[in-house]
């Protein structure tokens, strides 16, 4: 009888990290779904920035505790199933949105590059692993497994913030 393990469920992002080829561009396109589905179950929510604020710390726990389950189950370091780290850097990447987004009717042009740009700061940084983000793959288990990603996303965050203020400044259309 199949019993179904959630650490397994979490780590492969809900089974995006199965889907191929690039795994972990795949797993950051579903952490970019899910974060905008949370943010529309959030919608009309006078906490929902605070939540939107605290998901990533939260997720970023969750993905350590995952991977770290995942990797000592399946004996690989890194595998490129898992994709929690993903979802965990693009939730970092996204989080300046909570600050500059609001609801009033923009262009989707806009809407589009907000979303755009996050995502390829992060892959971006997530390949390259420049500095500290190659080294915090050393860390041990599912701080290793995570940690550089977490680290890409808060490096594209730096850049999202006043690329997002030149987006509103020269997309309006």
């Amino acid at each position: 009888m199949f019993k179904p393990r959630p650490a397994w469920w979490l780590a492969t992002g809900f089974g995006s990290g199965y889907l191929r080829p690039a795994p972990g561009t795949w797993g950051s396109l579903a952490g970019l779904a899910a974060w905008l589905l949370l943010g529309w179950a959030l919608r009309g929510n006078a906490v929902a920035p605070w939540l939107l604020l605290a998901a990533p710390a939260v997720l970023t726990l969750l993905a350590v505790w995952s991977a770290d389950w995942v990797v000592k189950e399946s004996g690989q370091k890194d595998p490129s199933f898992i994709v929690a780290d993903e979802w965990a850097g693009m939730w970092f990447a996204l989080t300046p949105l909570v600050f500059t987004v609001t609801i009033q009717p923009q262009p989707w042009s806009l809407w589009a590059a907000r979303l755009v740009a996050p995502f390829l700061l992060f892959r971006l940084f997530d390949i390259w692993k420049p500095g500290p983000v190659d080294a915090a793959q050393r860390l041990p288990g599912g701080w290793g497994v995570v940690m550089d990603d977490v680290l890409a996303g808060l490096l594209a965050a730096l850049l999202v913030w006043p690329l997002d203020r030149w987006l509103v400044a020269h997309l309006k259309i």
